[in-house]
């Protein structure tokens, strides 16, 4: 085996556990917000440090959960404000109540497939 391969072969171990770690972090900041809102935000904080020391990208089920300004974890209706909208575009604003942050994620592509569905 040449140096490259093992090489290779340990960068995409490093990757795996790094998410795995990521997984693990936000579903703990998921269990202990009701209790502990600043160990959730701790957890967070150390899951963005690991994804971006191993240049992994963050699944989108966990990209959403955060605030991208302030680093907390947003659950709906505690700390954060979940709206639709559906002018000029239809999207979704989600509104973090810590620092005020708001982000907004298009949703056309999920609207487009209903509508092929329907007809």
């Amino acid at each position: 085996m040449s140096k490259k391969f093992i090489r290779q072969k340990e960068q995409r171990e490093k990757r795996r556990v790094a998410r795995e770690r990521v997984e693990t972090l936000f579903t703990l900041a998921e269990r202990v917000f009701p209790y502990e809102p600043e160990l959730a935000n701790r957890y967070v904080e150390i899951a963005l440090a690991v994804q971006q020391k191993a240049k992994i990208r963050m699944p989108r089920k966990w990209k959403r959960r955060y605030c991208k300004r302030c680093h907390s974890f947003l659950v709906p209706g505690k700390n954060a404000r979940v709206r639709l909208k559906s002018r000029p575009y239809p999207h979704v604003v989600v509104k973090c109540l810590n620092c005020g942050h708001i982000m907004r994620y298009p949703y056309l592509r999920e609207k487009k497939e209903r509508r092929a569905g329907k007809v």
